[in-house]
């Protein structure tokens, strides 16, 4: 095993609800109504796509560079208060850094986003970031995963992703690693090369090692 990549919204962190949350504001300020359905659509996808989406349900004329920034700011002043791990991953973390495994931070999450985040979870804790500033396709591009294999050096088919997303697992198996996925909003169903669990404290390295 040459890496393990983690995921960030909803894999590392328990943000899917600050998003919920942000998504229901600005949706009011546009003047239309947000559910967790609606937010069922965006799940490890792209500020890009969420901008879309949220302008195609509001009707709203508001450019989608304002709604963007009013996307980003928010997160940003959110996530300002601090961020909870989700369970198992920053023990995980831990294990594997001490096993002297290399560990990757792929999001499809902004750059400022992330940093809010890893002002809490620790940069440090990572020997490479991708984030959707850093390619030119998000997940469930393979592009995300196959920059991170490149800037550590690896090969992909020697690597271990977690992810909680459809989207996600698409661009891992896709860039060609074995997955972990955890299942946030959206069902995803085991398959060869892949371990489907409820979450990561079920998860140890020479589990992640057996996936390859």
């Amino acid at each position: 095993m040459e890496a393990v990549f983690f995921d960030m919204d909803g894999l590392l962190v328990d943000t899917e609800k600050v998003w919920l949350e942000l998504e229901t504001e600005v949706m009011a300020q546009l003047g239309g109504q947000w559910t967790p359905e609606h937010q069922a659509h965006l799940v490890g996808g792209s500020m890009e796509r969420t901008v879309s989406y949220m302008l195609a349900v509001s009707g709203s004329d508001v450019p989608p560079q304002t709604l963007r920034r009013w996307m980003v700011d928010g997160m940003v002043a959110k996530l300002a208060g601090g961020v909870t791990p989700m369970p198992g991953a920053l023990e995980l973390l831990e294990d594997l850094r001490g096993e002297g495994v290399p560990v990757g931070l792929v999001t499809s999450s902004l750059k400022e986003i992330a940093e809010a985040v890893l002002t809490f979870v620790g940069r440090d804790r990572f020997d490479a970031v991708v984030t959707a500033d850093d390619v030119a396709r998000t997940k469930p591009d393979p592009e995300p995963y196959l920059t991170a294999t490149r800037l550590l050096g690896v090969e992909p088919v020697r690597c271990v992703v977690l992810e909680d997303s459809p989207n996600g697992v698409a661009a891992a198996t896709a860039a060609g690693c074995a997955v972990v996925a955890v299942p946030s909003l959206l069902p995803i169903e085991p398959a060869p090369g892949r371990l489907v669990v409820s979450s990561l404290t079920e998860v140890t390295p020479d589990d992640l090692r057996a996936l390859l």
